[in-house]
């Protein structure tokens, strides 16, 4: 048979059930998950493997909660922390090819509820959504650390000036916008406040349209508080000690930056159809032209709203709620993973299994830390 053939059928039959079965159970060869989870005080982890642009496995391990003792599976709902904003932003961007908003214009022209203080450095430079979405706008508010059941909840502009119920302090510019990289979950809350006011549509049901329904999203939601319908199906948050997160979870109200629901599937999903739109295969959410924006370095190592390699070929997230640790990752040439962990161990955990991933599937370029 020639070579030419036979390399065929290999390729073929690497796409197949039986090599898919086989790839997952050279993960789980490479990593206990029962015992790592023992070990790190994880209750619940889901998996998802992308090769060649599709998702190849998905798998749940573990339980929901300590009370329900109902096992993970694939449509668990996890919170996904900051993997919130590569979502969000890839909506902003869609209300950018429709005209509603620009990428390089002041935010205060069209914000209307809200705007952002004027001072000696915004007199320089002015706060954009490029920069916004690339972390260099020269905003404050690392990140935020939800409400736990309750607490009052704040709102939008309540949050951005530090005001009670508030938690967490003013966003404010204290650097010139677009001199550095300074992470900002307070500069994607603006973005957020933004794009309501410009639709005249709450965020949630925003994304919903925008983003989720169009690459199949099915079991994720920005919706916060989490609607009583979802919780039977949802992850509870676990301390590192392995105390559970009162309430079962916190709200935020900061849903662009930390308030996304979802599956590690469907982040898989959402993550394929970038890749493919980078290579003009998809047009489901954004243009080419908008997607390779995107994966271009703006100020490294964040392009808008990914975070990106060394050399620009991977690009992904990482997300972190209180109880609730995840990863996000792919590659420009379609090869990646999506773990969400509900433990505030999760980054361990996931980091591991993506090691597991990466030496099963012997992806030397991904990075072992």
């Amino acid at each position: 048979m020639p070579l030419r053939i036979i390399l065929m059928l290999a390729a073929a039959w690497l796409g197949c059930g039986a090599a898919t079965g086989e790839s997952m159970r050279a993960v789980e060869s490479r990593i206990d998950m029962a015992e790592r989870m023992k070990a790190l005080n994880v209750r619940g982890v889901s998996v998802a493997v992308i090769r060649n642009f599709k998702i190849d496995w998905a798998k749940g391990y573990g339980i929901l909660d300590d009370d329900s003792r109902k096992p993970v599976d694939t449509e668990t709902l996890f919170q996904a922390g900051s993997i919130s904003k590569p979502v969000a932003v890839t909506g902003a961007m869609k209300l950018i090819e429709q005209g509603k908003l620009s990428l390089d214009e002041d935010v205060n022209v069209k914000l209307k509820s809200w705007k952002v203080p004027e001072n000696e450095f915004t007199r320089q430079e002015k706060v954009t959504l490029r920069r916004i979405m690339s972390h260099s706008a020269g905003l404050t508010v690392h990140g935020f650390p939800g409400y736990p059941e309750g607490v009052p909840v704040p709102t939008i502009p309540e949050i951005l000036d530090g005001m009670k119920p508030a938690n967490t302090k003013a966003v404010r510019v204290d650097v010139v916008p677009g001199t550095l990289f300074r992470y900002a979950g307070g500069g994607t809350t603006v973005m957020q406040l933004l794009m309501t006011e410009v639709t005249g549509r709450p965020f949630a049901e925003l994304m919903d349209d925008l983003v989720l329904s169009q690459v199949g999203m099915k079991n994720s939601t920005y919706e916060q508080p989490l609607p009583q319908r979802l919780r039977p199906s949802t992850a509870s948050g676990y301390k590192s000690n392995g105390d559970p997160v009162k309430g079962r979870y916190h709200t935020y109200p900061e849903m662009a930056a930390a308030g996304l629901w979802t599956t590690a599937s469907d982040l898989a999903r959402f993550i394929i159809d970038i890749a493919n739109s980078r290579e003009g295969r998809s047009l489901k959410v954004l243009r080419r032209e908008s997607v390779r924006e995107m994966l271009k370095v703006q100020k490294w190592p964040a392009g808008l709203g990914f975070m990106l390699n060394d050399d620009a070929t991977q690009f992904g997230h990482s997300g972190g709620d209180e109880g609730f640790q995840s990863l996000l990752y792919c590659s420009m040439d379609g090869r990646g993973l999506a773990v969400l962990v509900n433990s505030n161990n999760g980054f361990k955990f996931a980091f591991e299994i993506r090691k597991a991933i990466a030496d099963a599937y012997g992806w030397i370029d991904f990075p072992q830390k």
